[in-house]
């Protein structure tokens, strides 16, 4: 039998135990040209919350009644297609379930040899590849930028810090809690960090940042891209990259309110999605997995167990309780 996660209704605000239903069917028989695949994890990201709104963006929405779109990795246990092989590791769209029926397209193989599996679904999957291009191609990042990232011990936010740092950049962390902060300064080498739950988050970006910033990584929207939009120096970059902190509220999303910054620093203001760059992925896996190899860019899994425990697991995404990546393993022991 299989666990898959069902959505079955759309919430408004904070998803609720109504939000998704657990459901167990028969593991079909597979056609020519599929694979089986048995999840070990499955990737849980601050882009499901908006996936499950029925609302135009970048990607369709998950309907009523399906398994709910996510990441994951696994093990190929069955094959009647040709370019899989059984025991071969391979992630993509697999979506929130224990096994997964594939005709193989958007599914791709990965060595694990050398780093375990759940890497590539953090560091090496879609946040590594969504920091890679975000502060390189839509950030632009040059050697001596003052460079600023909120959201900054999250699974995108950690490793575009790092990036920048790798890139001769001077690195400003935004995060929440003594921990964290403490985490992105002394473990991933950031130059400094702000702690928004102590700190008033504009008098912070003045203090850290006194000549201003040439770019800043936006993870979470609303009073603290109001901050950094008040510090901006000429020509600077701002990536929004995602909106955690508005992505519950009932209420219409915040916006900022000084924009008119963008026009007084002849700044751009650029929002990127991560499946542009597709084509580009490989060449991003090679330089970020020698950074790994050499020591210069480090990451940490939050890893809960049980496909039952889905939704308390999700929520910790917007309550920051977890460090880096937050994974869900979903291979019964």
């Amino acid at each position: 039998m299989n666990k898959q996660l069902i959505l079955n209704e759309r919430p408004k605000g904070m998803p609720d135990s109504n939000t998704w239903k657990l459901q167990e069917s028969p593991i079909p028989d597979i056609k020519e040209g599929e694979l089986l695949i048995q999840n070990h994890y499955i990737s849980l990201d601050p882009a499901m919350r908006g996936w499950i709104n029925d609302s135009k963006s970048y990607i369709e929405p998950v309907q009523l009644g399906d398994v709910m779109r996510a990441g994951a990795i696994g093990k190929v246990i069955q094959s009647k297609n040709s370019h899989f092989k059984v025991g071969q590791t391979v992630t993509g769209w697999s979506g929130v379930q224990q096994y997964t029926v594939s005709n193989g397209e958007g599914i791709y193989s990965v060595d694990d040899s050398q780093l375990p599996m759940q890497k590539f679904l953090g560091i090496l999957g879609m946040p590594g590849m969504t920091a890679y291009f975000g502060i390189l191609e839509v950030g632009k990042i040059r050697e001596g930028d003052i460079v600023v990232v909120s959201g900054a011990a999250g699974a995108v936010g950690s490793v575009v810090g790092q990036i920048a740092k790798i890139k001769g950049c001077y690195v400003v962390g935004i995060a929440g809690g003594k921990k964290k902060c403490d985490y992105i300064v002394n473990e991933l080498g950031f130059d400094t960090a702000i702690d928004y739950k102590s700190q008033n988050i504009f008098e912070a970006i003045k203090e850290a940042c006194p000549k201003g910033l040439d770019v800043y990584f936006d993870n979470v929207g609303g009073e603290i891209l109001e901050a950094a939009l008040s510090r901006l120096k000429k020509h600077a970059r701002i990536v929004i990259c995602g909106a955690i902190s508005q992505y519950n509220t009932i209420d219409d999303m915040k916006g900022p309110r000084n924009y008119m910054s963008l026009l007084v620093n002849r700044a751009t203001m650029q929002g990127m999605v991560v499946m542009d760059y597709a084509e580009k992925y490989p060449m991003a896996m090679r330089d970020m997995a020698g950074w790994i190899i050499q020591g210069k860019l480090k990451s940490n899994e939050s890893v809960y167990d049980g496909i039952e425990n889905f939704q308390e697991t999700f929520k910790r995404l917007f309550t920051g309780e977890k460090l880096g990546k937050l994974l869900l393993k979903v291979i019964e022991k």
